[in-house]
């Protein structure tokens, strides 16, 4: 083998992925981490449980870094019906709403072939849609969501932690086809949702309003 040939592989063979690091520490994570919200740049960052931990302490790095709970809640009691969907003119059957605190207003946002669409929530909206619902009073801005699935007839409300609904934004990209995004992708919210509810606690739960400390794992958003 010519020195050229042994260099020439050397851009052939594939390289096994970087793993990921804390974005504040640089140390390693594995794939199950946490997750922080820049609230600035409005962005997901990787975290070690450390950093996680830090930035749940009031003040930490002047709020800019909010860690990501991982509590799921979902209120039996409460159920949206079509005319409440309507008034949200989502065009899909998923969609997660969330508070922007430093922006001060209400964000609806919807997995589309593009990533997630957005779209402003009117104040009265909101109100008339989820007024009342004690998932939207727990709600914490810019860290969690309220995920909220159209089916068979009936729409789901889960509060969830913000960084899943990104994930699942983030397959619904790789998964969609053609104009309702196809079997596969529609077999993948199957899970995902199925996945979601199982960890969901009921509202009235004693413990519902604590954090759940385990993680989803990725097969909660693959087909």
């Amino acid at each position: 083998m010519t020195a050229a040939t042994a260099g020439l592989r050397r851009f052939l063979t594939e390289r096994p992925p970087r793993p990921e690091r804390c974005e504040l520490c640089a140390v390693a994570v594995p794939e199950d981490h946490r997750h922080l919200v820049d609230t600035e740049k409005r962005a997901l960052v990787c975290a070690c449980v450390p950093c996680a931990l830090l930035m749940e302490q009031p003040g930490a790095a002047a709020g800019r870094f909010r860690t990501v709970p991982a509590r799921y809640l979902t209120d039996p009691g409460h159920r949206l019906d079509d005319s409440a969907w309507e008034a949200l003119q989502i065009p899909v059957g998923v969609a997660f709403l969330f508070r922007n605190a430093a922006l001060d207003r209400l964000v609806a946002l919807y997995p589309s072939p593009a990533g997630a669409t957005e779209s402003e929530l009117e104040p009265a909206t909101w109100t008339a849609v989820l007024g009342g619902n004690r998932l939207a009073e727990l709600l914490e801005p810019d860290v969690e969501a309220l995920l909220l699935r159209r089916t068979g007839g009936r729409c789901e409300t889960h509060l969830v932690p913000i960084d899943i609904c990104y994930e699942l934004v983030g397959r619904m990209r790789l998964l969609w086809q053609g104009f309702d995004g196809g079997a596969e992708a529609r077999a993948a919210l199957d899970v995902f949702f199925a996945e979601v509810a199982r960890r969901a606690r009921p509202v009235d739960d004693p413990g519902g309003a604590s954090d759940d400390s385990s993680r989803p794992s990725d097969e909660a958003v693959r087909p």
